[in-house]
């Protein structure tokens, strides 16, 4: 039979590209979410202001004298660091879902202390994947799962509408900015 595509192939295979509806940051563990249009990812600290994390500062210039003895200065670790969970994404279309299994009239984008709400493209779909938003390039590294405080948000039996309908954790593979309205592309091998 011609025409019938691998698996491979067909996991390969978006019927369109996705889009940045919400942007969130948490400026401290436990905080609530406040958006924003914008956001700089940073490859070595993932989103800059989120839990209070600061892009890394810039190396200068070796100068001195010959003979001179270099300080290193302390390097403390990077919070959140080039770890799987840099960045948090939710599907647009999974809020309604979330808001019907706990009897709502609507769960918001910061209830669900997801960092990008994106609609048009299946987020599963990108685990394992290296995408673009913006000038951001990510890569999915696994399912976001509901945590305890969605039963605190949402209230008894929260932490289990979530489940399956979580969204997409990823890391910062390039740095730059990420907008309202970006669009988001799977780059495929």
């Amino acid at each position: 039979m011609t025409g019938m595509k691998t698996i491979h192939e067909l996991r390969a295979t978006f019927p369109r590209p996705g889009r940045v509806e919400w942007i969130g940051l948490r400026p401290a563990r436990r905080a609530p979410l406040l958006p924003v249009a914008q956001i700089e990812a940073h490859p070595l600290v993932g989103l800059i202001g989120d839990h209070g994390k600061l892009a890394p500062p810039r190396l200068t210039a070796l100068t001195g004298e010959a003979g001179e003895t270099g300080v290193r200065a302390p390097a403390p670790p990077v919070p959140g660091g080039p770890g799987r969970r840099q960045v948090t994404l939710i599907q647009a279309e999974h809020l309604p879902v979330i808001a019907a299994l706990c009897g709502r009239a609507e769960v918001t984008p910061e209830a669900l202390r997801r960092n990008l709400v994106i609609s048009g493209i299946p987020l599963l779909a990108l685990k394992d994947v290296r995408f673009q938003i913006g000038e951001v390039i990510l890569e999915g590294t696994g399912e976001c799962h509901p945590c305890s405080r969605m039963e605190e948000t949402l209230g008894e039996g929260g932490y289990n509408a979530v489940r399956g309908h979580g969204g997409l954790t990823a890391r910062v593979i390039r740095g730059g900015l990420i907008r309202e309205g970006d669009t988001l592309i799977p780059l495929l091998p």
